[in-house]
């Protein structure tokens, strides 16, 4: 359902606060027991002794009611309010709210339920992921204004910790490409600044560790060691979106598969891009064992015509693009026009460009990857599944939370299914 068509339930009941208004329309009065009740233009009784009272002149009757020997409280009826926020973030436009109009796959029908999930981590007392760390190890993120390098306009105020750029082999990972800064934002973009879009994990922590040059290319040795580097700064989730040919076998890189594991080892969550080659082979990374391989989906809820598939793919996000030939799939109509890119400010032109904007053109199992690791970072911080999951903890909480598409059950075009940030985040029941 979208956040339109919603009231906006963004917080849970429990997080209402009680606060005082100026005048008060309404008296709640207790009595003592026999006593006779102040007259009122109109009445309700609240619980045995109580009474609700709708009065004209607030401040008078309270003053009436206090001094009354039979009376044990009168107080106002206070009202309540949603203590939190209903993000004001307004997309391409001008209009508070406006993101719900092009972040699709936050709020479509075919999304990952974000609202919801915020509402979640409210309760959780967690909003947007608070306190756990991300890594991403792409083509570095806009983090920072360093000489010509400029921080994204939407995450000024996001959580960065020092990264490495492991390409340049310095310590300022700031990115050439704009890909990793619309990985990055898709986690952690800030929400509710009245500046762009959203973020999932809006209040996670990002770790930008450079591994991919301008092209978006990079040597497995560098994204090992970049992977063993985020490893010992203290991530919690890895994001990968990048892949190797598939044709490429785990022998042929050996020191990343060593890393990988290493990081499994640590208890690190690892997400990674099945890969764009419309193959029946999932891409490594996310074909290695530890990492939880994620492949696209559109708008309309379909694989996306690029996503790679096969047996070792585990989920899918959206990714956007145009719908797979699938035949009896109801979700599938690759003669319609295309679903949605996905949207985040990023840097717009190219390397030698610094301007900022909410480009098309970025769908990929790349932009579907950072939904899951955002999804995983929630689901650390609301802890629904204990303080300390492990890996293979949150795989499973993710992969049994998620949408079936496809043919029922698991099968090697959804993986899992969609995966799904409410359901993924929502407080489990014992009983």
């Amino acid at each position: 359902m979208s956040l339109a068509r919603r009231l906006l339930p963004l917080l849970a009941a429990a997080f209402l606060a009680a606060v005082p208004v100026a005048r008060a329309d309404k008296i709640v009065v207790q009595y003592r027991p026999g006593a006779h009740g102040l007259k009122a233009s109109a009445a309700s009784t609240l619980a045995s002794h109580t009474r609700v009272l709708h009065v004209n002149d607030s401040a008078a009757v309270l003053q009436r009611l206090r001094s009354r020997h039979d009376v044990v409280y009168a107080v106002p009826d206070v009202k309540a309010h949603i203590a939190g926020f209903i993000p004001n973030d307004p997309g391409r436009g001008a209009t508070p709210g406006g993101w719900t109009g092009v972040q699709w796959n936050f709020d479509g029908p075919f999304g990952v339920n974000a609202p919801d999930a915020w509402q979640n981590a409210f309760n959780a007392g967690v909003p947007g992921a608070r306190g756990v760390k991300v890594a991403v190890l792409d083509t570095g993120v806009a983090y920072a204004n360093r000489g010509k390098f400029r921080r994204s306009p939407d995450l000024r105020t996001t959580k960065f910790v020092r990264g490495y750029d492991f390409v340049s082999r310095d310590r300022y990972p700031n990115d050439r490409n704009g890909h990793g800064t619309h990985v990055a934002s898709t986690i952690a973009e800030a929400t509710n600044n009245g500046i762009g879009l959203t973020g999932l994990a809006y209040n996670a922590t990002i770790l930008p560790v450079r591994v991919l040059d301008d092209h978006g290319e990079g040597d497995a040795s560098d994204i090992a060691a970049g992977v063993r580097f985020a490893v010992r700064h203290g991530a919690q989730v890895i994001n990968l979106s990048l892949e190797f040919s598939t044709d490429v076998t785990g022998n042929e890189i050996p020191e990343l598969i060593d890393a990988l594991a290493y990081a499994h080892r640590k208890g690190v969550f690892l997400v990674g891009a099945s890969g764009n080659e419309a193959h029946h082979a999932v891409a490594y990374p996310a074909r290695a064992r530890y990492v939880v391989s994620v492949g696209a989906t559109t708008e309309h809820g379909c694989v996306s015509d690029f996503s790679n598939q096969g047996s070792g793919l585990d989920i899918v996000a959206p990714g956007g693009g145009a719908d797979a030939v699938i035949d009896g799939d109801p979700n599938c109509h690759p003669s319609d026009p295309a679903g949605h890119d996905i949207f985040q400010m990023t840097l717009e032109g190219g390397p030698t460009n610094r301007r900022f904007g909410i480009p098309n053109g970025y769908e990929g199992t790349s932009m579907a990857a950072p939904h899951v690791s955002a999804i995983a970072a929630l689901v650390i911080a609301t802890k629904v599944i204990g303080a300390h999951p492990t890996p293979g903890a949150i795989e499973q909480r993710l992969k049994a939370t998620a949408r079936d598409l496809g043919t029922p059950g698991p099968d090697e075009r959804y993986g899992y299914g969609l995966v799904d940030a409410a359901a993924a985040t929502a407080p489990t029941t014992s009983g």
